[in-house]
């Protein structure tokens, strides 16, 4: 028999909450939702008012893995959705604006990613993102030391950069901006990306030709794009083991030094938040983003 929960009002129904879906740390599924629901006041505003695809592992990140950008079937009818903008026509997604909607789309085991913009507008970048992916033997340190730069290098438009871990090997840059469609977007960061390509050759590639990548930082300007998620902050990865894209201080990202570090599980991305709250907290601030340069 599925359990039911209610969550703010809401029945929400909740299924295998025994699973394994780690083996490695034997981390369950019931230990998922409760990450979650405990995880909520800081996670929930990054996810509000944006179109969410999920990434879903419900047999565990060595079962099968697939990318639901539509609404599921049975989503329940208090759960908001929106209608968003595809190549292919219109498309109805998921927006995760409360507490029992997210517990609901946990249950479902999930990443959850999302767009660089607001449902109400998907036609205005609200976020500028670069996600740095070391190719071995490169690992967090490279993707830390291209980070500075570019923390730098926007601080010179007058824009400022905040940091998470992805999840897996590399760093996530975010920033909130204003004044610029995707493509507009798009078009900055790729001009940072070679920028960054040229100030360091030997460290950074813009491209993302394979055999281009081995002991580089891949700096992937491409998820601008309107179409385009990026794992949102606070979310469980698929992986071997429960990791967790965790906003990090920039204090962390300058003292970096070996390729173990900036690795957070659930566990401890919950301390954490008690510790330090969202560090990605002024991305939310409005009045705080900048106006996207022409390029």
């Amino acid at each position: 028999m599925t359990p039911i929960t209610e969550v703010e009002g809401r029945r929400v129904a909740l299924s295998n909450l025994e699973k394994v879906l780690y083996p490695e740390t034997g981390f369950t599924k019931g230990e998922l939702l409760h990450y979650y629901a405990t995880i909520a006041d800081a996670m929930l505003p990054h996810l509000r008012d944006r179109a969410v695809s999920f990434l879903r592992y419900p047999d565990g990140p060595e079962g099968q893995v697939f990318f639901t950008k539509n609404v599921p079937p049975g989503t329940p009818d208090w759960v908001m959705t929106a209608e968003v903008p595809r190549s292919e026509g219109p498309a109805r997604m998921v927006v995760v604006q409360d507490l029992a909607s997210l517990v609901w789309a946990a249950n479902l085991v999930t990443e959850f990613h999302t767009h660089q913009w607001l449902v109400q507008a998907p036609d205005v970048a609200d976020r500028l993102v670069f996600d740095l992916d070391p190719g071995a033997p490169a690992t967090i340190v490279e993707c830390c030391e291209v980070a500075l730069w570019l923390r730098e290098r926007l601080a010179a438009d007058g824009i400022e950069a905040y940091a998470k871990t992805a999840g897996s090997k590399g760093l996530h840059l975010l920033a909130a901006v204003r004044g610029g469609s995707p493509e507009e977007a798009s078009a900055y960061a790729k001009g940072l990306a070679v920028e960054a390509e040229r100030a360091m050759p030997g460290l950074v590639v813009h491209r993302m030709t394979k055999s281009l990548r081995p002991g580089k930082v891949f700096v992937d300007w491409s998820q601008n794009a309107g179409r385009k998620t990026t794992a949102a902050p606070y979310t469980v990865r698929a992986r071997g083991v429960p990791m967790v894209s965790a906003p990090v201080g920039w204090e962390e990202v300058e003292g970096c030094r070996g390729a173990g570090e900036l690795e957070f599980s659930a566990e401890d991305v919950v301390g954490r938040v008690r510790e330090y709250g969202d560090l990605m907290g002024p991305l939310l601030d409005a009045g705080r983003a900048a106006e996207l340069p022409r390029t």
